[in-house]
């Protein structure tokens, strides 16, 4: 009897000696492919420096969803970029941050990100792997310390062992965060619309939303361009200043006096999903958009020097006529560039 209990003693420090030796495994990782259609505009970003990978990937989507990466614990990047939404902060005219902390601009769609040269509305971003800096520091955003946000990720098992798997150990950096970050958002490419599905041939236009695409490319297109349908320019589009903000545009970039209420002109995908509309989302329609831009129904373009030109056309006036048939026809084409594949992906999901 004794000779048994020993042995199972025995037995047992040989086992727990053999689980302290067990070696933790790390999957190697791999690049994915992104799938771009070929009629997209080239990528902008360096993507062959850090290109995307399963692991990075996933490490990328686990940053963007966390919530420690703030000064509250609960704000994180997706809270503000919600998917469904088509990662926007959908119904709100500016974005909500930390504490409840009012934003003064509305939240941009999070897609499409690696085919554009600058980032925020006012183009003061170049580099999208710099580009997560802003809402994590911004006091009213995400107000992050950097010092606590690598304290809280350095002692997390799950972040150390995938910072190991797509970095080589598990110590997590800025330089690391951003990284993966920038990979997870290079895979938000929305390219699944009915109107990519006419263009690859799948698919044809409704009789108004040819009507519309037609219209759309009269009096829309010299702003709105390419695949993106943003020329990526800043442009004053006659908006009255918005006193509660205080927003001036690219000029806070600048300094230069020109760019005085300009902002960057912005993709159309997805509107149908991304109200409110304009930097400070003082539109909730897609109509009251199109009546500000056609100068009528008591919506009034501020004229101005730096006004643009394409404003300007018609002498005596300032706008973009159209008729109240040519903006349901305009609207319908415009929701021709919603991604449903896109806002449903589970590989974009929390």
């Amino acid at each position: 009897m004794k000779k048994n209990i020993l042995g199972v003693v025995l037995l047992f420090f040989v086992l727990l000696s053999c689980r302290k030796e067990e070696k933790v495994y790390y999957p190697v990782d791999t690049k994915i492919q992104l799938g771009i259609p070929d009629y997209f505009p080239k990528i902008q970003h360096d993507i062959e420096k850090n290109y995307p990978t399963k692991y990075g990937i996933e490490l990328g989507k686990k940053l963007f969803h966390e919530g420690r990466l703030s000064a509250d614990g609960i704000v994180s990047c997706g809270f503000c970029h919600i998917q469904e939404n088509a990662f926007t902060h959908h119904g709100h005219p500016v974005s909500h941050g930390v504490y409840d902390r009012i934003g003064i601009r509305n939240a941009p769609p999070v897609q499409n990100m690696i085919f554009l040269n600058k980032y925020m509305w006012d183009g003061s971003i170049t580099n999208l792997e710099e580009q997560p800096l802003v809402p994590i520091s911004t006091h009213e955003e995400m107000d992050g310390d950097i010092g606590t946000i690598l304290k809280t990720l350095n002692n997390d098992k799950d972040y150390k062992r995938l910072f190991k798997i797509v970095y080589g150990d598990e110590t997590a950096t800025p330089e690391r965060i951003f990284k993966a970050l920038t990979q997870f958002m290079a895979t938000l490419i929305s390219a699944d619309s009915k109107y990519d599905k006419v263009m690859r041939h799948e698919a044809e236009f409704s009789a108004q939303e040819q009507e519309g695409y037609k219209l759309f490319n009269e009096k829309c297109t010299s702003c709105h361009s390419t695949a993106l349908f943003t020329d990526q320019s800043f442009r004053y589009t006659g908006l009255p200043y918005n006193a509660y903000y205080k927003d001036n545009g690219r000029e806070r970039v600048t300094d230069k006096k020109e760019d005085y209420l300009k902002f960057r002109v912005p993709s159309l995908r997805n509107l149908g999903y991304t109200a409110p509309y304009m930097h400070d989302g003082r539109f909730f329609t897609l109509k009251a958009v199109l009546d500000f831009y056609s100068n009528d129904n008591g919506h009034q373009i501020q004229d101005a020097p730096n006004l643009d030109p394409l404003l300007k056309k018609i002498p005596g006036r300032v706008g973009i006529p159209m008729t109240e048939q040519e903006k349901k026809d305009i609207i319908a084409f415009l929701l021709t560039l919603d991604d449903p594949q896109f806002i449903s992906n589970p590989a974009f999901a929390e």
